[in-house]
């Protein structure tokens, strides 16, 4: 069925099995941990497809392993054992869906934020304010204010934002503030992610001549700022490059402490995450070799000293969540084979534009989901958007693929389906959590597909005369 054309909702999946965990939330909110093994891609498309959640009516779908996640929180949580004073939180930009959110803050994970609609996102998930973390680098006076009011922790990102601090900040507030510094230790493979960098738009850059001054000169004014947040990148840069740059944040306030002559700086705030291998099944580097980078960048740095903040987003979800999508056609164009599907860069968006930095493993099923046999053949994997570098597989070896049958694409368990581009007006897919109980699959809805009348709703259906209405005398003479 094309894309454009309205659907027939699928079944609604109910609420996974909960299970008996110390501080889980109650039965009616829990999204529910799994039993027993991870479940399988392959078990999980049969599933899908014979409940009619996948296939020609639904012809892509996102999907998260429940258990995935909670084995990666809890290996995060792991890591930092030794550490007296840490505080996890997950990068909602990484996922932004409410009931994923959920099921993080009963895994114990706090939040960061870095917009108005990610904090009411992490509100509404239930996460309290002082386990929110608001990040961003153009943050209004509303939004500052706001944050302040409700006790979520607040990082300014230049010297000026401390300024409207100064102004807004109500007696007696209760938000952890601090100051976002760029330690300037440079970029990792991938530019664009790459956020201490000699010109990066983010923090206060340290290496400008002044500006660590200036910095001290800060904190010494006003006791209320007790937190340095420094942030090096993820995805494309080494764990010694991310090392240096969180230890440069703890000799800085080792400095600020030293000239305040009293332990102002009590936290730490180490944003950014980890780089995923988006290569094969293994999740490389893990938080232990991360915690192991630390404390041969700085050995103090875990020591107790301070008070720690993490910000992981990508390592969290991404291997814990795929999206599949319908083969719609197949053609030969130049002497390739090409499979037109479901899945493009409106849920695929860096990776069909820059291929090289975020490719994604694909793998092919059969209509019925099972595993395809077909011999191997070269063929590209593109998606529904109207543009010709909508490809998201480019001369890819799979199984040769025919119309109706199914295309995975794995590690899309963050920054894919769930933050869909609305290009062409295409919908947004519906995402499943997925988890095994009594033997078999079973799903709950995390999000619904959107609707052809939402679209519409979305791109001003409630103002469609505004233009030709009142507006009608401001057409120019011909």
């Amino acid at each position: 069925m094309p894309a454009s054309a309205d659907r027939t909702p699928g079944p609604t999946p109910g609420p996974l099995p909960a299970e008996n965990t110390p501080g889980a939330l109650p039965a009616e909110d829990a999204p529910g941990p799994l039993a027993g093994e991870r479940v399988s891609v392959e078990r999980v498309l049969r599933r899908a497809v014979a409940e009619g959640i996948l296939g020609p009516r639904q012809p892509v779908a996102g999907f998260i392993d429940v258990r995935g996640v909670r084995e990666s929180v809890a290996g995060l949580h792991a890591a930092f054992t030794r550490v007296p004073d840490v505080l996890h939180t997950f990068a909602v930009k990484a996922c932004s869906l409410v009931p994923v959110l959920r099921l993080l803050r009963e895994t114990g994970m706090g939040c960061e934020v870095a917009s108005p609609g990610e904090l009411r996102l992490a509100l509404d998930a239930g996460f309290p304010p002082e386990r929110i973390v608001l990040d961003a680098p153009a943050k209004t006076r509303p939004e500052i204010a706001r944050a302040l009011a409700l006790g979520v922790a607040l990082n300014a990102d230049n010297l000026d934002e401390l300024d409207r601090i100064d102004a807004l900040r109500p007696p007696g507030c209760a938000s952890v503030l601090g100051l976002r510094v760029n330690p300037q230790v440079g970029g990792g493979a991938i530019e664009a992610m790459s956020t201490a960098t000699r010109h990066s738009k983010f923090g206060v850059a340290l290496g400008d001549p002044g500006a660590r001054e200036r910095v001290v000169e800060a904190f010494v004014r006003r006791p209320w700022l007790t937190r340095l947040h420094a942030h090096v990148g993820s995805q494309g840069c080494p764990l010694p490059l991310i090392a240096e740059g969180l230890a440069a944040a703890y000799r800085l306030a080792e400095e600020i402490n030293e000239r305040a002559g009293r332990r102002q700086v009590t936290s730490l705030d180490l944003g950014g995450g980890l780089p995923v291998n988006f290569a094969d099944d293994r999740t490389l580097p893990t938080y232990a070799d991360y915690v192991a980078a630390l404390d041969a960048a700085e050995p103090g740095l875990l020591g107790g000293r301070y008070g720690i903040v993490t910000e992981f987003g990508r390592s969290l979800l991404a291997k814990n969540g795929f999206m599949a999508a319908v083969v719609e056609y197949v053609k030969d164009a130049g002497g390739r084979r090409v499979a037109l599907t479901h899945a493009g860069a409106h849920i695929a968006t860096r990776t069909v534009f820059m291929p090289e930095a975020w490719p994604l493993r694909a793998s092919a099923y059969g209509p019925d989901g099972g595993a395809k046999r077909a011999p191997l053949l070269r063929q590209d994997v593109a998606g529904p958007c109207c543009f010709a570098g909508d490809v998201v597989a480019h001369d890819r070896a799979l199984p040769e693929l025919a119309e109706g049958d199914l295309v995975v694409l794995h590690d899309t368990g963050a920054y894919y389906f769930s933050t869909p581009w609305a290009y062409n007006s295409l919908p947004r897919p519906a995402v499943y959590g997925c988890a095994e109980a009594d033997g078999r699959i079973v799903f709950a809805t995390v999000r619904r597909a959107q609707t052809l009348r939402e679209i519409s709703e979305e791109s001003g259906l409630a103002h469609a005369d505004a233009l030709v209405g009142p507006l009608t005398e401001a057409r120019p003479p011909f």
